[in-house]
């Protein structure tokens, strides 16, 4: 018997159509096909068994269904072999059997079939002990995920963390969404300019690598092609269904060694993703954040849970045991940078969003000095303005 883990790469027209067969064959998922691959060997081997045999493994139904051709097939493999060759370095469609398949997804009870992935062409780089890039890069991997409505310190945090967590070689995981996720391929992308020669950010997204979601991420996923990795299990053209983006969590999880909550409510995705980590083994960190904040209850409730409190980027990299960088990937403004004036509202503000008037009432200031005041921490990036006229206090990570 032939296991999967061990098939050797395939890249021609046949065998790609073989694989998009076998991927689009109605009642096949992913952990049915691994079987039929581990039984039978390639995929047009399993399409050149009998109907006996495939029935050892498979439903009469399903036996039916492999002996047919998926009509989506054929229009599929034009689709797939001309993004292919459109940039043929930097595009890929990895099976089961390639070399540069992560092993950490064989791991799981349902690695995709296939993996189309889009980026740097050292991505796809194998070494002699048959490790690949993706497997390196998971080796120092760390999933950030969070709200995809952050809080302006929350944003802060995911970016910071990110871009310091990065200089020090790791890899920051995420899935392209709004908020946590854009500010964490940011960050790491940032650090990525100063010298990473690691994979910098691996972004897993739930629709087809032909689409971009949402839309304002054209910019951000060119330059994470340039930086870093795209990955996707989902066909070209793909579009974003709401039920993909939980499914394709679990890749986020298995891509990385542990997996930092920034900001969560506690009906939240990033919470799947948390979970999924603890079910495969990984480390799971949360930040806190303001008891009155709905954005804070997710990140406490995984802390009460026994997830790791971290207040900084060391704290990472201590539990994962990396080494702490020699030098800091920003130079970031101290509050005791700042006028005494300024100083003095800071320590007013705290860290939980105020408004106007209680800031007031706490400062003892007139609205006219308060209001030039915190308009000069904002241009200095130490204040944010939020909807409802209330301001935060943006500390750095």
């Amino acid at each position: 018997m032939q296991d999967a883990n061990d098939l050797p790469a395939q890249s021609d027209a046949a065998d790609l159509a073989a694989w998009l067969r076998l991927s689009l064959t109605p009642g096949i998922g992913n952990q049915r096909a691994r079987q039929l691959l581990r039984t039978f060997g390639l995929p047009q081997q399993i399409f050149e068994t009998n109907h006996v045999a495939l029935g050892a493994v498979v439903s009469a139904t399903q036996a039916l269904a492999l002996s047919e051709i998926p009509p989506a097939r054929d229009s599929l493999l034009r689709t797939t072999l001309d993004w292919l060759a459109a940039d043929p370095q930097h595009r890929r469609m990895l099976t089961l059997g390639d070399p540069a398949y992560p092993r950490c997804l064989l791991e799981m009870e349902d690695p995709p079939l296939i993996l189309y992935g889009m980026g740097r062409a050292s991505s796809w780089e194998t070494l002699a002990d048959g490790s690949s890039a993706l497997d390196r890069a998971q080796a120092a991997g760390i999933a950030i995920v969070g709200s995809r409505n952050p809080t302006p310190q929350g944003a802060s945090n995911a970016h910071d963390f990110a871009q310091a967590l990065a200089y020090a070689g790791l890899t920051v995981v995420s899935g392209m969404a709004l908020g946590v996720d854009a500010a964490a391929h940011a960050g790491a992308l940032q650090a990525a300019g100063v010298g990473t020669k690691t994979i910098a950010t691996i972004a897993v997204v739930g629709t087809g690598l032909d689409r971009v979601y949402p839309k304002q991420h054209r910019e951000l996923a060119h330059q994470i092609a340039q930086g870093g990795v795209i990955l996707s299990e989902y066909h070209l053209g793909t579009p974003p269904l709401a039920s993909n983006f939980p499914q394709r969590n679990r890749l986020i999880a298995a891509l990385s060694r542990g997996t930092l909550v920034v900001e969560a409510a506690l009906q939240s995705g990033s919470l799947i993703t948390a979970r999924l980590a603890l079910e495969q083994g990984r480390d799971v960190f949360a930040i806190p954040g303001s008891i009155h904040s709905t954005q804070s209850k997710g990140c406490h409730a995984l802390i009460k849970q026994g997830a790791k409190l971290v207040e900084s980027a060391q704290d990472i990299l201590e539990e994962l045991q990396f080494a702490t960088p020699t030098q800091p990937a920003t130079i970031e403004i101290e509050p005791d940078r700042v006028s005494p004036t300024l100083a003095a509202l800071l320590q007013a503000l705290g860290f939980d969003p105020i408004g106007l008037d209680g800031l007031q009432a706490r400062s003892g200031q007139p609205t006219p000095h308060l209001q030039a005041q915190l308009m000069e921490l904002e241009l200095l990036g130490m204040v944010a303005r939020l909807p409802g006229g209330k301001f935060q206090r943006i500390a750095r990570a």
